[in-house]
């Protein structure tokens, strides 16, 4: 009986190490890509600072940056959770606390595109995987608006994350947390198409709002990187939306109500897609009835 007690002991002993070594190595691999250092050499974009350009752009922003950023780009506390910890969206104007007086227009781009700091460091849960198809004059009218905005004197707090939230990161419990990352910053990237309602821009659009994070690579649904949220629905023929007209996609777009009247969840960024042209929509709807019916896939 001693004999079995020992090793029992001996087998939870060993237990005990391999997970404590494995939530370590959980723990310490987050810390090690937070650390990591990025050799890019961003494209050299000639930003323009005329009327129509910084226009563009503001809607550009108020499609893909104020939702986290807040509408005056200011920032925004993002994240907080007592058990996990907080984080807070950078503010990107010239004023105290802000980003904007030291960004060269280089550095704007090697942050929105590659997703990494001038420092070389990797901006944290940056959408750059899907910002590094936007075509440079996109980036640039983005880039113009951007540097116009007033200045706003606004500090926030570095990101604060707990050891479990850490160590649940460092398993891919929140997905991609660095852009930088999942991006082969030397690939040629697809000459933009010609803005309208089309297919091929509605890919363009597909491809540089993100839709892929939420409803999966094929769009056939998939599982969102914020732990509370829903599995991102099925966008193919072969889900709910086959059943739509394209002005309920575009209804559901402006109000955030699906046909049925149910509202969609919080998670889904209508009130930003909401802001895109009826052409920009349409050209989105086109796109997603051109795909193949997939079954929905379950996360």
């Amino acid at each position: 009986m001693k004999k079995v007690l020992k090793w029992i002991s001996i087998i939870l002993g060993v237990l005990i190490l391999v997970i404590v070594v494995a939530i370590t190595g959980l723990y310490m691999s987050v810390q090690l890509r937070a650390d990591r250092a990025y050799t890019i050499q961003p494209a050299n974009l000639a930003i323009p600072n005329d009327a129509s350009a910084i226009a563009r752009g503001k809607r550009w922003s108020a499609i893909h940056c104020q939702s986290c950023h807040g509408d005056d780009l200011a920032g925004t506390a993002f994240f907080s959770d007592p058990g996990l910890g907080s984080f807070n969206a950078s503010n990107l104007t010239k004023g105290k606390g802000g980003v904007g007086a030291a960004y060269t227009d280089t550095d704007w781009v090697r942050a929105i595109r590659h997703g990494v700091r001038p420092n070389g460091k990797p901006v944290l849960v940056m959408p750059s995987a899907d910002f590094y198809y936007l075509s440079d004059g996109d980036l640039s009218d983005i880039i113009a608006y951007v540097k116009s905005i007033p200045a706003v004197d606004k500090e926030w707090a570095k990101p604060n994350f707990t050891f479990i939230a850490t160590v649940l990161a460092g398993a891919g419990a929140f997905g991609d947390l660095y852009g930088a990352e999942t991006i082969n910053h030397t690939a040629p990237r697809p000459i933009a198409p010609k803005p309208g309602a089309t297919v091929e821009y509605g890919d363009y659009l597909v491809r540089v709002d993100g839709c892929r994070t939420c409803h999966g690579k094929e769009l056939a649904g998939g599982k969102e990187p914020n732990p509370e949220a829903p599995p991102g629905p099925n966008l193919t023929p072969g889900g709910e939306i086959a059943k739509w007209s394209e002005a309920d996609f575009i209804n559901a777009m402006r109000t955030g109500a699906r046909p049925s009247g149910i509202p969609m969840t919080q998670f889904m960024p209508w009130q930003s897609y909401g802001k895109m042209s009826d052409d920009e929509l349409k050209a989105i709807w086109l796109y997603l009835k051109s795909l193949p019916a997939k079954a929905t896939v379950k996360p």
